[in-house]
């Protein structure tokens, strides 16, 4: 990471409240063809999250801790704090000097744009302005809310902006909260309606939604130069597991999360 920080544009995308097992399940069964095109081997890495809800998630990813692979480690980090004791602390990883690595890679020089998705990117209120606040611009709107069907197609047309209005010299780290998954996402699924409420299979479509969109996003973020992108959902979600519903409760189907990080080369 010390060679492709200041050398790359960064793109870090969650995908809110994605499911490890509707992740795999979609990539395995040829629902997913423009995220799958980039996964390495086609196929999701299996991850523990660093957190069981977006805000806890999000401030230790922030930190540097993106969500853990499953296996046993200590596994180094691509990003940390610098801090003593480290043990996941390596020498590929790139190592700040600053409170989270957004104030870190704004020190390296790059612009530090935030695309806000759920409740606690909104800037309504100030808890909805902490992650928000970390960065040099940051936009939300209804448009992007878990309320709107067409919200990750705004967030993406919003990011295709941010990059046009960069001058080319300019290194970028973009960050997008895709809400589109957190409930409701009933509206995804066809045919269902309010009334049927948010399912398993409301949470697929919700994701091959996202893939539908996600291509223009890759394109314009390797419009410009080559880019280092992570893909990883934040926390999982419980629809009846084991009698659960939702999140920031400690089920495996919160705590695991599909990842991935790869280059996406330039297209011009």
């Amino acid at each position: 990471m010390n060679e492709v920080v200041g050398r790359d544009d960064l793109l870090l995308l969650t995908l809110d409240t994605l499911r490890y097992d509707v992740a795999v399940e979609l990539a395995a069964t040829g629902r997913l063809p423009n995220l799958s095109a980039h996964l390495p081997g086609g196929t999701w890495e299996q991850r523990h999250a660093p957190g069981n809800f977006t805000y806890a998630s999000h401030q230790a990813m922030f930190a540097g801790f993106l969500p853990t692979p499953a296996s046993p480690g200590p596994h180094p980090r691509l990003f940390a704090a610098r801090f003593a004791g480290s043990e996941s602390t390596a020498g590929r990883t790139f190592v700040f000097d600053a409170p989270h690595l957004v104030a870190g890679l704004a020190a390296r020089g790059y612009r530090t744009v935030c695309i806000g998705g759920v409740g606690f990117f909104n800037k309504q209120g100030a808890l909805g302005n902490v992650l928000p606040g970390f960065f040099q611009e940051s936009h939300w709107e209804p448009a992007f809310s878990v309320a709107s069907p067409a919200s990750f197609e705004a967030q993406v047309e919003r990011a295709e902006k941010v990059v046009t209005q960069l001058p080319p010299e300019q290194r970028l780290f973009l960050f997008l909260n895709a809400s589109a998954l957190h409930q409701p996402n009933w509206f995804h699924l066809p045919g269902a309606t309010r009334e049927s409420g948010d399912s398993r299979a409301s949470h697929a479509a919700a994701l091959e939604y996202i893939d539908r969109h996600v291509g223009r996003l890759f394109d314009a973020m390797s419009s410009r130069r080559r880019c280092f992108a992570i893909v990883s959902s934040d926390h999982g979600t419980a629809y009846g597991d084991d009698g659960y519903t939702g999140h920031r409760l400690g089920h495996d189907c919160v705590w695991t999360v599909p990842y991935s990080h790869f280059f996406l080369e330039p297209t011009t």
